[in-house]
């Protein structure tokens, strides 16, 4: 017996914008009666991921508004994540989770001391994020990266009073006392496995240093279309296209930017290898 085809929810879309979506990678935008998007995606394949949200009731409404889909190839799927988070950013449409540059990151520096290994939070006002090497996780606050150093403690038995967390006495911490602490803090657990652990606890989340001396091009080409995407410690810069024969700048990007967007898109397929790099020539 032949399953039944999916429901597509009623919609007044100019039927010819939908006609023209290709089965390519890029970025589309559902245009409703005025002139800023009503939400911005991206898809390696565009005409197959704007006809699935035509078939997801959770997103009615904002079908109902649409009235006609604009669409904008790229060359490769890295073109289309950072095209769509600069867009997002620039234009905030209705039904996108907003995306907002963070002025201010903090991560979590490990150093170590006589003493042994201590962890602080720093921003990116003291710190290069990109180039400093011992930066584990990235967060929007101080507040953000302090709770995830206690969680860190609480599921690695890690003494708060050793980490710089919680004050101290005679007596030893007051995880000492409820048993989360081993007793780094008394002498009862040498340091050098806590600080094992602290090193464990915090390995998965290490911020990547930026690999190279400069700029970089990300290159992605399909049929003889190029696109390059000019790169420097984890920031997109700009990405100059064979099509238009110039190079598209995010306005507020500088040479020396660090952006978390741009670093969770480009970090693995860099670090991995997985994608064509050329070292820009000073």
């Amino acid at each position: 017996m032949a399953s039944a085809s999916p429901i597509v929810l009623h919609h007044r879309i100019d039927p010819d914008s939908l006609a023209a979506l290709p089965r390519t990678p890029g970025v589309y935008l559902f245009k409703g009666d005025g002139t800023l998007p009503l939400y911005i995606g991206k898809s390696i394949d565009i005409r197959g991921r704007v006809m699935s949200h035509l078939r997801t009731p959770d997103e009615a409404s904002m079908i109902a508004q649409t009235r006609r889909i604009e669409f904008i190839e790229t060359a490769g799927e890295i073109g289309a994540l950072l095209l769509e988070s600069r867009m997002i950013k620039q234009q905030n449409p209705l039904f996108n989770q907003r995306l907002r540059r963070i002025k201010t990151l903090c991560s979590i520096q490990l150093a170590q001391t006589p003493a042994g290994m201590v962890p602080t939070v720093v921003d990116g006002k003291s710190v290069n994020l990109g180039s400093t090497p011992g930066l584990y996780g990235l967060f929007s606050s101080k507040h953000a990266a302090t709770s995830r150093l206690k969680e860190l403690a609480q599921q690695h038995l890690l003494c708060m009073a050793v980490i710089g967390l919680e004050k101290t006495s005679k007596r030893g911490c007051f995880g000492l006392q409820i048993k989360t602490c081993l007793g780094a803090c008394v002498g009862k657990e040498d340091r050098q496995p806590h600080d094992e652990r602290l090193l464990s606890a915090l390995t998965g989340s290490q911020v990547e240093v930026w690999p190279f001396s400069g700029p970089v091009d990300v290159i992605e080409e399909t049929g003889g279309w190029i696109q390059r995407h000019r790169v420097n410690n984890w920031c997109h810069l700009g990405t100059w296209c064979s099509r238009a024969g110039k190079t598209s700048q995010p306005s507020d990007m500088k040479a020396h930017d660090f952006d978390l967007d741009s670093y969770k898109i480009l970090v693995k397929p860099i670090m991995l290898n997985t994608v064509k790099v050329k070292v820009v020539e000073q």
